[in-house]
């Protein structure tokens, strides 16, 4: 899939898991998501729907920091076998959640800063900061970026939840490859065979993505929208 579904697909899944999650506890972490926590969560679950395609050169995550993302892509690429390789396996998957939680209990100011190109990148994926004049863009994309992720820390949203939110991402990012022609090798390195739709499956930013895939998700997000907010006021802890 494009940039764009998975980015979508991450601020979907989010939304959906959030009744779900709400006041329980999951591998040692508590849940208590009120609006600050779904808002900070769909976006960071729809940045990390985009790492999984850092290995690829052409990939919108790839260009959204210039240079430190492109080195950093060069060396994904490199490590885990190529594009759709290891960075589209499990190991990948607790690789990140385990290093963004491990980040979370190191440094407050260290998951500010990792949200923040979360955020960043998620808006890209978005297709803010994609235009014609792509430096005003960039500064656009930057300022609203920053905005939001000191709204964010100023209204005290925790984010002891964040390593789950981030293998979230990756997987809902798997899923979203899966229902294409291609597949991913979800046991890589031990199994390399690929797991998908093969002959079913639709085509990256074919018609069924552009004019299905997208649409829905988007009326996803617009319905989970106006379920969840009112919701939260019926929680007994709201």
């Amino acid at each position: 899939m494009m940039g764009h579904s998975h980015a979508l697909s991450g601020v979907v899944g989010w939304m959906a898991v959030v009744p779900f999650l709400n006041g329980t506890e999951v591998m040692g972490v508590r849940f208590d998501l009120g609006p600050g926590e779904i808002i900070a969560g769909a976006l960071v679950c729809a940045g990390a729907a985009l790492i999984p395609d850092l290995d690829h050169k052409s990939a919108t995550i790839t260009n959204t920091y210039g240079v430190f993302t492109r080195t950093l892509g060069a060396l994904f690429n490199w490590a885990f076998g190529g594009h759709r390789n290891g960075t589209h396996s499990i190991l990948f998957v607790l690789l990140m959640g385990g290093m963004t939680q491990a980040l979370a209990l190191w440094s407050d100011l260290a998951v500010q800063i990792f949200v923040f190109l979360l955020i960043g990148i998620a808006f890209n994926g978005l297709g803010y900061g994609m235009s014609k004049n792509k430096v005003a863009a960039e500064i656009i994309n930057a300022l609203a970026t920053a905005g939001i992720t000191l709204a964010l820390y100023t209204s005290g949203v925790n984010y002891n939840w964040i390593g789950i939110a981030v293998a979230f991402g990756c997987i809902l990012h798997f899923i979203g490859d899966m229902l294409t022609e291609a597949g991913v090798p979800l046991f890589w390195p031990v199994w390399k065979y690929r797991f998908g739709l093969k002959f079913m499956g639709f085509k990256t930013d074919g018609k069924v993505e552009r004019n299905v895939i997208t649409p829905v998700l988007t009326l996803a997000i617009v319905l989970l929208s106006v379920y969840l907010f009112p919701w939260l006021e019926l929680m007994p802890d709201a």
